[in-house]
């Protein structure tokens, strides 16, 4: 039996579009792992009848409070209503289709410790599709991200995330709300160049699939839409898009 976590001062964000079984999946993970939060959000952007029937027959088990919109308005309206709910000091942010492993409550048990002891900290990263390139060890697995625009290349850049991380509650404060009325690259595109140019400071555990599994069932797949000229393998294409991105990338933090 796994012992109980309790996150008094943790609230759990959730955005949800339409895969309420990968919501429950979510959701029942952290209970059987014995984690219980200070308060639960669902964020719903205006899901099908039948992920909203679904969200109210399970409200009260995992008891968390939900909230939608009449229609749908992107990623960026769903972060910020959500987050506006959550009273808590931190904030775990995860997407509905992601869900912990095992090893995941003790290192929310340290990295809450680390935001506690480092007032500066802005953001712990648990979960990436591919390292950050320049990193300094820090602790238990996690290193310090550090940025510099004389860096080298434009991955530089990819210091924040929507993947699955803890940040203080009082986030906009400093790095203002989440861009609406855009596609959710370009929400968090706009999220990332507001925590470089706010100098905001990160730590990311480097064994950045080890924390939280991702996956989508072939009933519930992914909602993302992307442009299929983003994820080319052609070589001529993959040229000319890294090219772009590094002069994109530079001209929009430095100007």
């Amino acid at each position: 039996m796994n012992q109980p976590y309790n996150f008094e001062n943790v609230g759990l964000l959730i955005t949800h579009y339409n895969r309420s079984k990968s919501l429950e999946r979510l959701l029942k993970t952290f209970r059987d792992f014995g984690v219980k939060f200070g308060q639960i959000v669902v964020s719903d952007d205006n899901s099908k009848e039948e992920h909203q029937k679904k969200i109210n027959e399970i409200k009260d088990i995992y008891g968390f409070d939900y909230i939608t919109t009449p229609q749908n308005k992107g990623l960026g309206n769903n972060i910020n209503k959500g987050q506006d709910l959550i009273k808590t000091p931190y904030t775990l942010y995860v997407q509905e289709d992601f869900y912990p492993k095992e090893s995941f409550p003790d290192k929310l048990v340290s990295t809450l410790q680390y935001m506690e002891e480092d007032k500066d900290l802005d953001v712990v990263r648990y979960y990436a599709y591919g390292s950050y390139p320049f990193m300094q060890d820090f602790k238990e697995g996690f290193a310090t991200m550090n940025f510099k625009v004389t860096y080298p290349g434009y991955n530089k850049f990819y210091y924040y995330s929507d993947h699955p991380h803890l940040r203080r509650t009082s986030f906009f404060n400093k790095f203002g709300r989440y861009a609406e009325g855009h596609n959710p690259e370009q929400t968090e595109y706009r999220m990332m160049m507001s925590f470089l140019k706010n100098k905001g400071k990160g730590i990311f555990y480097k064994d950045h699939k080890d924390l939280f599994h991702h996956g989508n069932s072939e009933d519930e797949p992914s909602t993302m839409q992307r442009n299929s000229l983003r994820r080319s393998n052609n070589p001529v294409i993959s040229f000319v898009r890294d090219i772009y991105r590094h002069l994109k990338f530079n001209f929009d933090y430095l100007f």
